[in-house]
C-alpha cells in the first residue's frame, strides 16, 4: 500500500516540475502536430478577396435586408459560403478537403442543409439558401475547384 502511495506522489511531483519548468513548451504534443493559429484573414474580410480574385463568381446579393428593407449588397453568396462553411459547419477555412465538402453540402450530395440554420435567413427577407444551392449547381466542375483553391489560397495567406 506504501508503495502505490509513493507512486502516486512521485507522478504527481514529476507533472508539477515538468508544468513549471520554463524547458519545456506545452504547445507542443508528442505526435508533432501544431495546434492551430489563428487566421490572418477574417472571415468577415474574405469574401471581398474572393471577388477581387474571381470577379465573374455570381454575387448573389439582391436580396432585401429585414431591418432596412434595402437590397443588402454586402450579403454575397461568398459571404455567406464562408459563414455557412466556418460558422455553420464549423469547418476548418484552410483545408481543401473542408471546402470540397462544404460544396457538396450545397449540390446536394453531403450533409443536408437546413433553411433556419442557412446564413442570412433570419436577416434577409427572403432566405437565400435556395438560389445560392442554385448558383454553386451552375459552375462547372472547373469553376468549383477554382473556388476552392481561391478559398485555401485566402485562408492560408500570412
Amino acid at each position: 500500500m506504501k508503495l502505490k502511495y509513493r507512486l502516486l506522489t512521485a507522478i504527481i511531483a514529476t507533472g508539477a516540475v515538468i508544468l513549471t519548468s520554463p524547458y519545456i513548451n506545452l504547445n507542443t504534443n508528442i505526435f508533432g502536430i501544431q495546434p492551430t493559429v489563428a487566421q490572418t484573414i477574417a472571415s468577415s474580410d474574405a469574401w471581398r478577396k474572393v471577388y477581387q480574385q474571381l470577379p465573374e463568381f455570381p454575387r448573389e446579393n439582391k436580396y432585401v435586408s429585414k431591418k432596412t428593407r434595402k437590397v443588402s449588397e454586402n450579403q454575397t453568396l461568398a459571404r455567406r459560403l464562408i459563414r455557412y462553411h466556418v460558422y455553420i459547419k464549423g469547418r476548418a477555412p484552410n483545408t481543401r478537403l473542408d471546402w470540397k465538402l462544404t460544396l457538396a453540402d450545397y449540390l446536394g450530395a453531403n450533409e443536408i442543409m437546413y433553411d433556419a440554420s442557412y446564413p442570412g435567413s433570419k436577416t434577409l427577407t427572403k432566405n437565400p439558401i435556395d438560389g445560392d444551392r442554385a448558383a454553386i449547381k451552375a459552375l462547372n466542375r472547373s469553376e468549383r475547384n477554382t473556388l476552392i483553391q481561391t478559398l485555401v489560397n485566402i485562408f492560408n495567406q500570412k
